[in-house]
C-alpha cells in the first residue's frame, strides 16, 4: 500500500509541475474535499479541486514539486514537499514548503489538509 500512496503523491506532483489539473485530480475521489491551508475554504467534490487548480499554469512557470519520504498509518498517510515556481506576472522565483495529510479510500484521496508556506527568493541554484 506504502507504494499506492508514493504514486498519488508523484501524480499530484507531476500535475502541479505541469498545470494538469485532470492529472492532479485524479488521484481523489469524486467527493473528496481539499483543505489547501487551515484558514482556507474548503474544496468540496472533484468538480470544485479541479477549478481550484486550474488557475496554476496561468500564476505558477518553471515549476519543480519534490515530496518527502511518506508515512503511512492506515487509510491515512502524510509527507511533506516544496514547490519552486516563478510567478508569471512579476517574474517572482517562489519556494513553498510544506506537508500534505491525506485520507484514503479504494485507492482515491477523499481529504488531504495542506500546510504550506513560502517565501520569495532571488538565486536561481535554488533546486
Amino acid at each position: 500500500m506504502d507504494e499506492a500512496y508514493r504514486q498519488m503523491v508523484d501524480t499530484f506532483g507531476r500535475g502541479w509541475e505541469r498545470g494538469d489539473a485532470d492529472e492532479l485530480v485524479s488521484v481523489f475521489a469524486p467527493d473528496a474535499v481539499f483543505l489547501e491551508t487551515p484558514f482556507s475554504e474548503s474544496a468540496v467534490g472533484i468538480d470544485a479541486i479541479r477549478a481550484y487548480w486550474k488557475d496554476v499554469p496561468v500564476n505558477q512557470a518553471e515549476v519543480s514539486f519534490k515530496s518527502g519520504e511518506v508515512y503511512v498509518a492506515g487509510p491515512w498517510f502524510a509527507t511533506e514537499f516544496r514547490c519552486l515556481y516563478r510567478r508569471r506576472r512579476t517574474g517572482e522565483r517562489i519556494d513553498a514548503r510544506g506537508a500534505m495529510f491525506c485520507e484514503t479510500k479504494d485507492g482515491k484521496i477523499t481529504e488531504m489538509r495542506m500546510y504550506w508556506h513560502r517565501s520569495g527568493f532571488t538565486s536561481p541554484a535554488v533546486a
